[in-house]
């Protein structure tokens, strides 16, 4: 009799999430999820070059599952992120596996493509974590989408777990829909896999469905936007200087000259609200002094130069 009880809980928990609407048809999640997968796919492709990684991505399969499945296939070594929306603390679970991490380092530093890259078998290093990191924000940033069907996430997301941190965080259990996608250069292939609750994408996308059947406010969007666009923010521009420990700063005197590094960028940047815009040039014009600007941000290559500053390149 005891046994039959537990039996048939189990039996009810799918049962269970369908009532509260956690868990939908399996065609529709898939479909859902691979239209997701499809319009993000090519973005993030492009995000990946333009970081300098000229990595391959492949859709290899869209299909429904649990959440804490995302550490199944990864093996002993891997990175995971969990994203935040602003409807739930884990709108989004991703996991990129050794390989993968191995492909990307390789592509961001220069790598010769055609050649085998070494595997990684040991617990992963701050530079790999980081573009581990890397990974998953761009990923995020083109899943999360826009307008009516955007799952809202929460960016920049959460810094990436790696090692006993990753393998011991508590994912909780839930009907999802798994996308796995395929980094691969013309030697090696990796694996990110992504994990989104079905009480979030079928929340999502029925929300969107019936904002459809209103009246878009579109007059109203343009009047925001024009406002918008006549608003004012402050400008900021800085130049990194180096290095100083704290007591070096407290011995700062009016009138010292501060010698910068001997590989400190030259290059100002110009920020607005904790956002880098544009990079330039100092200069002076009569009086006044003045900014240059020569070119808009690479946040790729200032990414890329970060990286190279720990390692010690």
């Amino acid at each position: 009799m005891g046994n039959a009880t537990m039996g048939e809980g189990r039996a009810c928990s799918p049962i269970l999430e369908r009532l509260v609407g956690d868990s939908g048809e399996a065609s529709q999640v898939i479909g859902a999820g691979r239209s997701m997968a499809e319009r993000a796919l090519p973005l993030l492709q492009k995000s990946l070059v333009e970081t300098g990684a000229a990595v391959t991505l492949e859709l290899r399969a869209v299909e429904v599952g649990r959440v804490p499945e995302a550490r199944a296939r990864a093996g002993d070594c891997f990175a995971m992120a969990v994203v935040a929306s602003a409807f739930s603390s884990d709108a989004m679970t991703m996991v990129l596996d050794a390989p993968a991490i191995a492909i990307m380092v390789s592509a961001l530093f220069g790598g010769d493509a055609d050649m085998a890259i070494v595997p990684i078998e040991r617990e992963l290093s701050h530079v790999e974590v980081d573009v581990a990191a890397l990974v998953f924000q761009q990923a995020a940033e083109v899943f999360n989408g826009s307008g009516r069907r955007s799952l809202e996430l929460k960016l920049p997301i959460a810094p990436a777990l790696s090692g006993p941190e990753a393998r011991r965080r508590v994912l909780r259990d839930g009907a999802a829909v798994r996308i796995v996608i395929g980094l691969s250069t013309p030697t090696e292939t990796g694996t990110l896999t992504i994990l989104i609750p079905q009480r979030v994408l079928l929340t999502r996308r029925n929300g969107a469905d019936a904002a459809d059947d209103g009246e878009a406010p579109g007059h109203w969007r343009a009047r925001l936007s024009e406002e918008v666009m006549r608003s004012s923010v402050r400008l900021d521009a800085t130049m990194p200087l180096g290095r100083l420990t704290l007591g070096q700063i407290a011995g700062l005197q009016k009138g010292q000259v501060l010698e910068l590094d001997k590989g400190a960028p030259v290059q100002a940047r110009l920020w607005a609200r904790s956002k880098a815009l544009f990079a330039c040039e100092f200069g002076k014009l009569g009086e006044n002094y003045t900014v240059r600007i020569s070119g808009t941000q690479d946040e790729g290559q200032d990414f890329i130069d970060s990286l190279a500053r720990q390692a010690g390149i």
